[in-house]
């Protein structure tokens, strides 16, 4: 595994992708689909990124995280391929469903390659995730695993718990939006069991002013090449392709109330986050599970495992 360095910049890419081949009934991307028009110029403007990254000075580390499933798109399978050879990256992953055929793993450097893996139960059998899970092993791709939090797959939930491997850490998303009073206090402590850092999510601190890697190592792409702190911050920080997001890289204050999401307050310096994630902070897999996590905030008030 190639290791990631307290200056690798880490890009967040987000291209034109909204189209899923699931139809989770939250989920406002499902089922739908793009044009013709939109995926050739989201396969070219990707194409672009990765010839930047290939050719950039910087080490690199980049993550996917399109609106859509990315990985039933020929082009993003070959973004991957090609990044994950690419000598001054030092990772690249994606979110994916797993739903696609994983063939083309065998072209991948698994050394830079990963994969944040969500479960969406009402789409897939567990058996056949599982079976997806085992050939990532066998591959020797790094992965993670997850769900959302849904109180109706509670149970499910805690079954993906049993049939992983113990040395597997399975994240909850806590169920958003949601109404204040979505989860008991027994379902908070049954998601919190499987997860100790669940109370994070149902719960995030307050983020304005916290000491953040956004917009100085961490920054957010679209497919124009626009960059900014990250997805949830939209100040304008120059283009990717004409350099000037050079001139704007600098340390900054979150400006946002609250960061209720993962892919934002991984960037977070104030709060200890990767001393649980170390290497696996960008794909969200925990190095060293279970012994990363000594105590269950299950047990104790919520995010007092998570105190800077």
């Amino acid at each position: 595994m190639r290791r990631l360095e307290a200056d690798t910049l880490r890009l967040l890419y987000r291209g034109r992708l909204a189209s899923c081949n699931y139809d989770c009934s939250y989920c406002p991307f499902a089922k739908r689909r793009d044009s013709a028009d939109t995926l050739r110029r989201d396969a070219a403007e990707l194409q672009r990124f990765v010839a930047w990254c290939e050719q950039a000075p910087e080490t690199l580390a980049v993550l996917f995280t399109p609106w859509g499933e990315g990985l039933v798109r020929r082009h993003y399978i070959d973004a991957l391929v090609r990044l994950s050879h690419a000598p001054r990256l030092r990772r690249v992953a994606i979110q994916t469903n797993l739903s696609s055929n994983l063939r083309w793993l065998a072209r991948a450097n698994t050394q830079t390659l990963a994969l944040w893996c969500t479960f969406h139960p009402s789409q897939l059998a567990q058996a056949t995730f599982l079976r997806r899970l085992d050939l990532l092993r066998d591959a020797g791709v790094r992965f993670s695993v997850g769900m959302v939090g849904q109180r109706e797959d509670i149970a499910a939930i805690e079954a993906l718990r049993r049939a992983l491997p113990g040395d597997v850490y399975l994240w909850i998303n806590a169920f958003d939006p949601r109404p204040a009073d979505y989860y008991s206090t027994q379902q908070i402590q049954r998601l919190s069991a499987v997860d100790p850092h669940f109370p994070r999510s149902l719960a995030p601190p307050p983020s304005l002013g916290a000491d953040c890697r956004a917009g100085d190592t961490a920054l957010s792409v679209d497919g124009d090449g626009n960059v900014r702190p990250c997805h949830f911050v939209p100040l304008p920080l120059g283009n990717l392709y004409d350099g000037s997001f050079r001139r704007h890289r600098a340390p900054r204050a979150c400006p946002n109330a609250h960061c209720d999401c993962y892919i934002g307050y991984m960037h977070r310096r104030d709060i200890g986050h990767e001393r649980y994630f170390d290497q696996g902070v960008l794909e969200r897999v925990m190095d060293g599970w279970p012994a990363s996590v000594r105590q269950s905030p299950a047990a104790s008030p919520p995010l007092a495992d998570f105190a800077p």
